[in-house]
This record gives structure tokens, C-alpha cells and sequence, in this order.
């Protein structure tokens, strides 16, 4: 494969991961079960190329690196932001289409704010999935607005190689369009996310939380009754 100029900075061994991450699910399964979460203080915002180095990522870092292994390997290479209110944090995927239906890659704490299949029809439909599992740890529903995808052509090169913070990729997601979710009046309404959910989520078992346990593929997991149904 040649190798495109922008990643002319990686070396060997961060080409050689992005060579394997050829498709959303091996990109997903990268952020899921080889990165760490990265809850550095303060913030970062880390390039894909510091991502390698580090092997960490929070939601923005994460979802970088995979939109860097979908232009790596000639994919379009887009980010999306998910708004939330003002007592949750926002949420950064990246999108991506297959055979006409779009998906997401995407680094969270919360399970059901990571990935999702090829089968939404639009942006929009894709942005929406994310709405009922999108809370904070009081149960309220925040989610409330999405961008327009952002292409990554349009963001300085840099934001694949650099070596110090690029926040301004964050900067250009806020400053792209932005959609409603739902209205101030519908808002009220809203039924708090069930607790056994918000455990499931988070908590993920009596030991330890899901910030401090990693994910395993399936194949890894000895089911105690495979015929429990």
C-alpha cells in the first residue's frame, strides 16, 4: 500500500495498526479491547498519531483515530458531534456509510454510545439512535442536538500528527450546524432512563465499573449456560 503524505510522520509499528483497522468493526473492536479510556486531567485532545503513541482516547481522541483509519484506507473520513445540555457532556462519533446506509465508530464510557451498524438511513437517523441511551448519571435524557458531518479535508493536517493538543478540531465541530433533537417543551416530558440500564451501562457487574474493567471480545467470554434462553 502507499503510504498517502499526511501519515508520512507515523512510524512501522502505528502504520502497521492502521493497516489492520481495513473496516468499521476491526476499528471499533480496536477502540473497545486495545485502547485504554484516556481520563487524563486536563483535558487533551490528542491527534490519532498521539492516540497510537499513548494507546489511549476518550470519546473526540477516539473517534479521531478511527475517521484517520477510514482515510487511510480511502474511506470517506468524517466526524460528528452529539450536543448535550448543560449537565451532560457532548459526544463526538464518526460516521460512515456502506452500501448506502450509514454507521458509527465511536470511544465511550457509556456501551450504548459506541458503535453502530450500517442501517440508518440518513445522518440524522443515525444521530437520533443515540438519543435513548444518552444520560447522565441522574437518568435525564440530554442529548439535544447533532451537527452536520464534518469532512476532515476541511481540518489543517495536522490534526492526524500533531504533537500537542488539536483542539481545534473541537472548535470547528462546534462551529458546524446543528440540529434539534427534541424542543424545550418536549423536554419536560422526558422519562428518566431506567436505573437498571443506567447500572448496566456504567456499573457493569458488582466488582468493578465499566471505567475500570475492559471490554472482551465474545470469543473470550465462557457462557455459564449456553442454553439459557
Amino acid at each position: 500500500m502507499k503510504i498517502k503524505p499526511a501519515f508520512s510522520c507515523f512510524s512501522g509499528k502505528q502504520l502497521s495498526v492502521l493497516r489492520r483497522l481495513d473496516n468499521p468493526r476491526k476499528v471499533q473492536d480496536y477502540l473497545d479491547y486495545e485502547l485504554s479510556y484516556n481520563d487524563s486531567k486536563p483535558d487533551t485532545c490528542l491527534s490519532p498519531l498521539e492516540v497510537l503513541k499513548q494507546g489511549k482516547a476518550h470519546c473526540i481522541e477516539g473517534a479521531m483515530l478511527a475517521a484517520s483509519a477510514f482515510l487511510f484506507h480511502g474511506r470517506s473520513s468524517m466526524l460528528l458531534d452529539l450536543r448535550a445540555n448543560l449537565r451532560d457532556d457532548d459526544h463526538v462519533i464518526a460516521p460512515f456509510r456502506e452500501k448506502g446506509r450509514w454507521g458509527a465508530v465511536a470511544q465511550s464510557h457509556f456501551c450504548g454510545l459506541r458503535y453502530r451498524e450500517p442501517v440508518h438511513n440518513s445522518f440524522a437517523e443515525l444521530a437520533r439512535s443515540y438519543f435513548e441511551f444518552y444520560y447522565n448519571h441522574q437518568g435525564e435524557k440530554t442529548l439535544r442536538e447533532f451537527s452536520e458531518p464534518l469532512d476532515t479535508a476541511r481540518l489543517k493536517p495536522e490534526w492526524l500528527y500533531s504533537e500537542k493538543n488539536v483542539f481545534f478540531v473541537s472548535n470547528r465541530l462546534d462551529a458546524q450546524r446543528h440540529y434539534r433533537i427534541v424542543g424545550s417543551v418536549a423536554e419536560k416530558g422526558l422519562r428518566p432512563a431506567d436505573s437498571l440500564l443506567l447500572e448496566a451501562e456504567v456499573m457493569g457487574g458488582s466488582r468493578a465499573p465499566l471505567t475500570r474493567r475492559r471490554p472482551r471480545p465474545y470469543s473470550r467470554i465462557k457462557a455459564k449456560n449456553a442454553n439459557a434462553g
